[in-house]
């Protein structure tokens, strides 16, 4: 198989993980025989400097050119602490998603059982779960009509039947090919906008009647989610809700240095890492590469290449097994391993399979 890949490193320890994601995707392209050519391409705050513009349209040309999108985080706090910059690097990886339609974020949360014990929350609690989160990523409140002056401010979130119901239809189908429970995350007691996503799951569920649909109230999902992680399959929720719920579901997994995603739509499909740039980190070669190596397996999953996803599964289950990790999911005593290193064990991996 031929695949051309965009890269987009973006910002902080962006350009260090993503070398790594490049390698990976490499050395298992060697090993079965596919042919892979990468182009890289600014976004963020990088790109910003450069030329001023935090998604340019040569890297929207490149992205739509491409099989598929390795992405890998932006943000720089030069730009967090002035609240009056008008250019912001998210602004960036907003445009891209509205660009390429990038309309579902799959985001799978899944423990490992040797690091259990890194989790703030009890072995008995999060042990073996193992759910995915699909969050709406093109409308609600970060895409809908925005106002603000120094005394009032608003955000609108809008969703239209068309964007609920392609939404609800991409949960049910993953449901469909784990354990067929899907639960809708929603706020129908309060948000005219929930009632309609409601509204539109009653509707849509009987004809997917091998799913058993549950609805959830997003405080409550958040404190489930908590209390009983293994009752989630499949969630699907709209845009902010999600936002916030996947990143309280690092807390299960014990880091967010674990957790890919991918974001599909209508034009090529986005694969990254869901935690941010941090950049304190930037060049102390401390960032930990999984997430994004981890999301170049779902890449190659999303072409129905199972086998080369479960390799890079299975060298990431084994260098954490062999406590080939980066610091802060090192064991105590453990031997020291950077970006790189862990990076450099699992391509050998690889390669030795």
């Amino acid at each position: 198989m031929k695949l051309k890949i965009a890269v987009l490193p973006g910002d902080g320890i962006g350009p260090e993980i993503s070398r790594v994601g490049v390698d990976v995707m490499q050395a298992v392209c060697d090993k079965f025989g596919h042919e892979v050519s990468f182009k890289e391409a600014v976004c963020g705050a990088d790109a910003i400097d450069k030329v001023g513009d935090p998604f340019p349209e040569e890297t929207f040309k490149t992205c739509m050119e491409a099989d598929a999108v390795l992405f890998s985080a932006v943000g720089d706090p030069r730009f967090d602490n002035n609240p009056s910059a008008k250019v912001r690097p998210e602004q960036g990886l907003l445009a891209m998603r509205k660009k390429l339609g990038l309309f579902a974020n799959i985001r799978p949360i899944e423990t490992f059982d040797c690091l259990v014990h890194n989790s703030p929350l009890k072995d008995e609690l999060v042990r073996g779960a193992d759910f995915i989160c699909i969050r709406e990523l093109t409308g609600g409140m970060y895409f809908g009509e925005k106002y603000q002056d120094d005394d009032k401010a608003y955000d609108t979130n809008y969703y239209t039947r068309g964007e609920v119901e392609r939404i609800l239809r991409v949960g049910y189908e993953y449901a469909r090919r784990r354990n067929r429970h899907l639960t809708v995350v929603d706020k129908a007691n309060v948000l005219a906008s929930s009632r309609l996503w409601r509204k539109v799951a009653q509707e849509l569920a009987p004809q997917y009647p091998d799913v058993t649909t549950d609805f959830m109230y997003v405080d409550n999902a958040s404190m489930r989610m908590i209390q009983e992680p293994r009752f989630f399959d499949v969630m699907v929720t709209e845009n902010t809700f999600g936002d916030i719920l996947t990143d309280e579901g690092s807390c299960i997994t014990g880091s967010m240095g674990l957790l890919p995603s991918a974001s599909t739509g209508e034009h090529t499909p986005v694969f990254e890492p869901v935690h941010g740039s941090w950049p304190a980190a930037r060049g102390l070669n401390i960032a930990n590469p999984l997430a994004q190596i981890l999301s170049a397996a779902m890449l190659f999953e999303y072409f129905d290449l199972k086998e080369e996803g479960a390799l890079i599964r299975r060298a990431v289950a084994a260098s954490l097994d062999a406590n080939v990790r980066t610091p802060e999911i090192q064991v105590e005593g453990g031997a020291r391993y950077g970006t790189k290193e862990v990076g450099a064990w699992i391509v050998n991996y690889i390669k030795e399979a």
